[in-house]
């Protein structure tokens, strides 16, 4: 599905059903580099089972014209422009890392709209190294290569996915490199510089799940810490053996964590 969002092009993901008016809606938000594919089970789960779906390749990635946003606050408000434009006046938001901070301060500020949050990979501050973001900036494969490898735990990096013959950290690589130039550095500088996570979580009045990675290299379970701490209304769920690409090394986990979460799921 194509909207027009701030007056670009925007695509959304619905799990091939049509949005039904009235119907609960789960906004889905990607990741640094990433698109919308990285939901792809937990999205056409949730819109085969009574809610309607929207799934955003988020400005500058995948299908949606650019440029990216440069900082999580943007974001934040992007979404409540994508979920005005999709007619959702009341919905969820499920995050990872990037999209799990644009939840956060999405929910802060759009109270009234939002029925709950689920944070997958969250971390605040969200640090991001030098040397990184300089790869980044100058588009070195090599900074591919390193998210590449830090998504995965280290038993998914040479196999592990349920459908033979796809390899996880290839996958993950091939998506970063077919996004446009300077897409990366402009989603890791917004996460390096979002200050307001623990300000955003004490305004949040919603019900929020915490999803993390035992094996998370980029996120460590032990950087949510003190984002629990500041949530009125937290539930957190580790997931053993898992890095920081949970969606698909470990996308049933994941979707039974969000389905438990959302116990309206019909």
């Amino acid at each position: 599905m194509r909207l027009t969002v701030d007056g670009r092009a925007t695509y959304i993901y619905t799990g091939a059903r049509p949005l039904v008016p009235r119907q609960p809606a789960v906004v889905f938000v990607h990741g640094a580099g990433n698109d919308h594919s990285v939901w792809s089970l937990q999205s056409r789960y949730f819109a085969h089972h009574g809610f309607n779906v929207l799934a955003v390749d988020l400005p500058g990635h995948g299908r949606s014209s650019g440029p990216p946003l440069a900082t999580v606050e943007a974001l934040a408000d992007w979404v409540a422009a994508l979920t005005d434009a999709a007619g959702s006046s009341s919905y969820a938001v499920v995050g990872h890392s990037m999209g799990a901070l644009t939840a956060l301060e999405h929910a802060a500020r759009f109270a009234t709209r939002v029925t709950r949050i689920a944070l997958l990979g969250p971390a605040v501050p969200m640090v991001v190294s030098d040397a990184l973001l300089d790869a980044a900036a100058n588009d070195e494969p090599k900074a591919f290569e390193l998210i590449a490898g830090w998504s995965h735990s280290a038993a998914k990096q040479l196999g592990g996915n349920r459908l033979p013959g796809v390899w996880l950290t290839g996958q993950t690589l091939r998506m970063m490199e077919r996004g446009a130039a300077g897409v990366l550095h402009t989603d890791l500088g917004a996460c390096h510089a979002y200050a307001n996570g623990l300000q955003a979580a004490a305004a949040v009045t919603c019900p929020v799940l915490l999803l993390t990675g035992a094996r998370d290299l980029m996120a460590p379970a032990r950087t949510a810490a003190d984002l629990r701490d500041a949530l009125r209304d937290a539930r957190s769920v580790v997931l053993p053996d898992t890095g920081h690409a949970m969606m698909t090394e470990q996308p049933d986990a994941v979707l039974d964590a969000l389905r438990g979460f959302h116990v309206t799921v019909r």
